[in-house]
């Protein structure tokens, strides 16, 4: 069992490294026969969906999505999603993926009240920004604030972020 659990991750890690459809393939067949895999964490509270979603192996992310959509709401120790994680990357085919399983994880905060459209302009992740706001239905999210006030218009301005500012104006 906890050798199976340990290749499941290391897939997931070198995922991006490898053909990406093998990868999805071995993931696949794991889950078949322990699907309650995609539920487990690491130390850092992190899953497999997590570690697929930062790497960008998109057949992964669709076969740990199938097994348990849910875990798009999985919080590691930041308070992130995997979608954070992708917003981050700039990983626009695995947000949309994971978008799509569960809409509402876009709207998660992380522990210090920032939602994913602070984490894109954290990381000035110009795609995923256009993407998340063209896919979530709330227009007031652009006025959120996080735990220090900040909305990202604020974020935007103090990083000289001229094509985020123009783009919520």
């Amino acid at each position: 069992m906890e050798r199976m659990e340990s290749r499941l991750y290391e897939a997931a890690l070198e995922g991006s490294q490898r053909n990406a459809w093998a990868c999805g393939s071995f993931v696949k067949e794991i889950l078949c026969r322990k699907a309650e895999l995609a539920d487990d964490l690491d130390s850092r509270q992190s899953s497999a969906l997590h570690i697929a979603a930062k790497k960008c192996n998109i057949e992964m992310v669709k076969a740990l999505v199938k097994a348990n959509p849910d875990m798009c709401f999985a919080r590691d120790v930041d308070g992130r999603n995997p979608l954070h994680l992708a917003a981050m990357k700039g990983r626009i085919d695995v947000l949309g993926e994971l978008v799509s399983a569960r809409p509402l994880a876009a709207s998660a905060t992380t522990i210090w009240g920032e939602i994913i459209l602070h984490s894109c302009v954290k990381y000035n992740r110009m795609e995923s920004l256009k993407f998340l706001f063209e896919n979530m239905d709330n227009p007031e999210i652009l006025n959120a604030k996080d735990d220090y006030g900040m909305n990202i218009l604020h974020l935007a301005v103090a990083d000289k972020q001229i094509e985020v500012i123009l783009f919520i104006h």
